[in-house]
């Protein structure tokens, strides 16, 4: 075994190419989804949600979101929202120093591997309580087991999530995303029949706890890429005493176990959230913020939670199309440009007609000019993208170098070839996306490029709006239901192609995106790139793989869209400290000035 050394993620050309990305969504904000080196007009306020607590009260962060919290059970998560509570519900294997982005210890301490580089053994503190808040009395107290001792977070925790996520019959979005890498976690998940998986296949998957302090994880392949993972959700620690009591139940208030900064107080689902600090975290692992309780809201539209910080009930918010100039020019100190790499996509069904034809994916991609989308659909605050993985993201191309592009001639050739020439013929679609003014406005946007470009009327495509956990229903759903264009995002995970165009576009991801998609030379370029051990390689792979999707005879299976950088309004109460590019927002580091507050709320 050799001790591992801290990585820095290629820090300084994730910065650089950050500053270049000047980008950003719609103003509505959205729900959705290890480079070589490794790491040690307003709208009603709507009601029935809980109102701003008073001065008197503890320091709180006050939020909104304009779409329901799916889940806070770890291995299912896949929506941002989910993803954010999950980071201060749980903690992770490792986490990431925000200011660096380098791997830093969390519940592991400290993390070696195999000079084969297909064995880690991480060795894990075990003073990192399990507790469960009771919501009627207010009070947090650490779990006992059946022999009342105190229950602690260990190796057999970790064990045991992992192994959950491998598990087909849990139905979790990014299990995919894992197992390709874990040793035997993928024959699994995969199995021909889930419902009866051979003992022997589960034994094999290449997690064990030797040790309360002491958990080994086998690869099937070297990944150098593996540890810049372990600060995702789905590998975190899970409590199988108290998922098998309670079922799907354990995640609700008075029933949740977890090990996190904060334990979870109220949730009405579709209306609010609360979590409350928990007083029994090591004081080492507190995080360097005061926030001592963060509610939350759901709230229909940007319009709406923008009226709220207007008046000061939520400490930031997300800014409407149509308000952010004024913002810019009237709160020119309480705004803040957030960036990120989430990439805005436009999604086809592959498996209903017409875009099973591979020709009318490409003529649409190709009909859509994203430079005036960016700059003015969106003001300015999103930067272009023709292939799929951002700046910043380990083996994507250089931004403008992979990709057809906005080119209408060479959309209304694909049409006509088709059979659609001129949009003759061509049948009526759905274009599905998410609520509020700004997604219809970007979504009529693309109705009037279509229409300009390829000829087709925009009687034919025909826009609808859903909140995301319907939205998202609705496109896993059976073809003849599926929408057949759909508004999407996907976040990375963590900074490699790999989960990019190695999970989200691979023939056997369980995704919307690839439904219908058949395997092809492709997916044997996305499997040897995960698994080649030297970086210029999986470069020069990783821009064949996005040729091969985006370029002039590609499969293009999605149109990407935008990669962003958000603005929003944020009082200068508030001090977030460095953005999180990956995982969930770290609360627990968050800071408020709550005299600021409070004189705020007193006016």
């Amino acid at each position: 075994m050799r001790k591992e050394r801290l990585v820095t993620l290629g820090l300084a050309f994730m910065l650089a190419a950050m500053a270049l990305a000047a980008c950003g969504p719609a103003s509505e904000p959205v729900s959705v989804e290890g480079a070589g080196t490794v790491a040690s007009t307003q709208t009603p306020i709507p009601t029935g949600a809980p109102s701003p607590v008073t001065p008197s009260e503890p320091v709180t962060l006050h939020d909104w979101f304009f779409s329901e919290i799916t889940t806070l059970d770890p291995q299912l998560a896949y929506q941002v929202l989910s993803i954010n509570h999950i980071e201060n519900l749980f903690v992770n294997l490792t986490a990431r120093d925000p200011t660096t982005l380098e791997l830093v210890p969390e519940a592991a301490e400290s993390w070696q591997f195999s000079d084969d580089g297909l064995v880690y053994t991480f060795t894990l503190r075990t003073d990192i309580p399990w507790v469960r808040h009771d919501p009627e009395t207010g009070e947090t107290e650490q779990v006992l087991d059946g022999a009342g001792n105190s229950r602690t977070v260990t190796a057999h925790d970790f064990a045991y999530g992992i192994r959950r996520a491998c598990d087909p019959g849990l139905g979790s979005y990014y299990s995919a995303v894992v197992a390709p890498l874990i040793k035997g976690c993928q024959e699994v998940l995969f199995a021909d029949d889930p419902a009866d998986i051979p003992r022997e296949l589960v034994d094999v998957i290449g997690v064990r706890a030797p040790a309360d302090d002491t958990l080994v994880i086998e690869l099937a392949f070297p990944a150098s890429y593996f540890l810049s993972m372990t600060p995702m959700w789905t590998l975190a620690a899970t409590p199988q005493w108290a998922i098998e009591e309670h079922g799907e139940a354990w995640i609700e208030p008075g029933k949740m176990v977890s090990n996190g900064r904060y334990v979870l107080h109220e949730w009405q689902r579709g209306v609010s959230i609360s979590l409350w600090h928990n007083p029994l975290m090591p004081q080492d692992l507190r995080g360097s913020g005061n926030i001592e309780r963060v509610v939350a809201r759901v709230v229909p539209d940007a319009s709406t939670g923008y009226a709220l910080w207007l008046q000061n009930e939520v400490d930031r918010s997300w800014i409407p199309d149509l308000e952010l100039q004024a913002h810019l020019e009237q709160f020119p100190d309480k705004v803040e440009q957030i960036p990120d790499l989430m990439v805005f996509y436009f999604g086809f069904a592959q498996d209903k007609a017409p875009y099973d034809n591979v020709h009318v994916r490409r003529a649409f991609s190709a009909a859509f000019d994203r430079q005036i989308y960016s700059d003015e659909v969106l003001q300015g605050q999103c930067l272009p993208m023709v292939h799929f993985g951002p700046p910043g993201i380990f083996g994507a191309p250089p931004i403008d170098e992979v990709g057809v592009g906005f080119d209408p001639e060479f959309a209304q050739g694909e049409l006509a070839e088709a059979g659609y020439a001129a949009c003759e013929g061509f049948p009526q679609v759905t274009l599905l996306t998410f609520p509020g003014a700004d997604f219809q406005h970007q979504a009529e946007y693309a109705q009037a490029q279509w229409a300009e470009h390829l000829g087709c009327s925009p009687d034919l495509i025909q826009i609808e709006q859903l909140p995301f956990a319907e939205l998202r229903a609705a496109i896993s759903g059976p073809a003849e239901t599926r929408p057949e264009i759909w508004f999407g995002v996907w976040a990375p995970d963590y900074p490699d192609e790999n989960n990019m165009v190695g999970y989200m576009l691979w023939c056997q991801a369980d995704h919307p995106a690839t439904r219908g998609r058949e395997c092809s030379g492709l997916d044997d370029l996305i499997v040897e790139a995960r698994q080649e051990p030297d970086p210029e390689r999986r470069i020069a792979l990783y821009r064949q793989i996005e040729e091969g999707f985006f370029g002039p005879g590609g499969e293009a299976p999605l149109m990407p869209l935008c990669t962003r950088v958000a603005y929003t309004a944020r009082h200068t109460w508030l001090d977030k400290g460095p953005v999180a590019l990956f995982g969930g927002e770290p609360w627990y580091n968050w800071t408020i000035d709550w005299e600021a507050k409070k004189a705020a709320l007193e006016e």
